[in-house]
């Protein structure tokens, strides 16, 4: 049933725009006004205003504004179809889908999705303030913030298979690089290996550029159908295929190398009827470079074990083209979305992959909730 229901949606819907606020360590406005701002811009570059929007949606940890509040303030009609989904990175992906099937289905003509996060500023990531039970198990452990769980997980993959700090600092030097090329991005200057290995200790085996940024911004994209996006100022980027789930948590598996991405990626490569030697361009959710690595290996790149390898070198696929969230900023997963949109576009500047037809874009791998959300794009031809 799923496989039918997410397979029927292969290139009946479409990105017709996205936008961005600008990222910053200290916004100084709502998470309300950033959304407003990245909503607006991505309907601007869509060709559309808030009349044309009858569905929104977003996902957020208790962190954001909600569609309810969102669509009052920009003047949207009653929408017909919204979604307020609660998770974090894991899920951003998933909201894509889910528009993608509203749209498909006819729920709704023009969803909006979006993300808005005072990340820095506001609502900083892995504090202690609101501990979950099962913290009393894990925190005299250090097992309390997403940089000392993602550690465990990169010194299990060291053990195992060998992989070593170079292996890491490849990702952060490549994704600096790119960085470069892109005036939104946070972190513009280039780094060498040296400068990795010269950063400061966050938890081993992860060194201060090995962690992504904690960013104030949001971004948007519009999903409507192929056909009208066909109408559009820009060429429309189909939703080829989606995927979102996962199995058991890591904890609980035989083998904590191993992520939720590995049980998905058959099944998004299936609905695409692609693999991985058809993407041509990769955004990879990069919370820690070890995330990148892992992905590498799951998503079919390389074999299993050999994800620092492939990423350092120097033939790997095109991945995090606007410097990830490493270097661009943090926003929870869609901002690699945007970038994918662009680079399919061809208007993504000095950083464009040439010839670029085919684009991953994935979600947090299921190291926090056992789940995680992906998405194929592509050109349309």
């Amino acid at each position: 049933m799923a496989k039918r229901l997410l397979g029927g949606i292969r290139d009946r819907t479409a990105i017709a725009g996205v936008g961005y606020t600008s990222f910053s360590k200290d916004s100084g406005v709502s998470t309300l006004t950033l959304a407003c701002e990245a909503i607006l811009a991505a309907l601007d570059d869509a060709g559309l205003t808030p009349d044309d929007v009858d569905g929104l949606a977003t996902h957020r940890v208790g962190d954001s504004a909600p569609p309810s509040t969102v669509g009052p303030a920009l003047g949207l009609p009653a929408p017909s179809w919204y979604l307020d989904q609660f998770g974090g990175g894991s899920v951003s992906h998933s909201v894509i889908a889910q528009a993608a099937l509203a749209v498909a289905a006819g729920m709704a003509d023009v969803v909006v999705c979006y993300r808005a996060i005072n990340a820095r500023s506001e609502f900083r990531m892995g504090r202690a303030a609101n501990p979950a039970p099962e913290a009393a198990f894990q925190a005299p452990y250090g097992y309390v913030a997403p940089a000392q769980m993602y550690a465990m997980y990169a010194r299990a993959h060291m053990t195992k298979y060998g992989t070593q700090p170079e292996h890491f600092g490849a990702i952060a030097v490549t994704e600096r690089a790119a960085a470069a090329k892109n005036p939104r991005a946070l972190m513009r200057t280039p780094i060498t290996l040296d400068d990795y290995l010269a950063s400061r200790w966050i938890a081993e085996p992860f060194r201060l550029l090995d962690c992504c940024l904690e960013t104030d911004g949001a971004c948007a994209v519009v999903v409507t159908t192929t056909e009208r996006a066909r109408d559009l100022p820009h060429p429309p980027v189909l939703i080829t295929a989606a995927a979102f789930g996962g199995g058991s948590h890591p904890f609980d598996g035989p083998d904590m190398t191993v992520s939720a991405a590995a049980e998905l990626s058959p099944r998004l490569y299936s609905m695409a009827g692609l693999g991985p030697a058809d993407v041509d361009v990769a955004q990879i959710y990069d919370c820690f470079t070890y995330s990148v690595v892992v992905q590498f290996e799951d998503y079919g790149f390389c074999a299993k074990g050999e994800g620092g390898l492939y990423a350092a070198s120097g033939s790997a696929v095109p991945y995090n083209t606007h410097g990830g969230f490493l270097s661009e900023g943090y926003v929870h997963g869609i901002n690699h979305i945007a970038e994918a949109v662009s680079q399919l576009r061809g208007d993504a500047g000095d950083r464009q992959v040439p010839g670029a037809e085919v684009a991953l874009s994935t979600a947090q791998p299921g190291y926090v909730l056992a789940a995680t959300s992906a998405l194929i794009l592509r050109k349309d031809t």
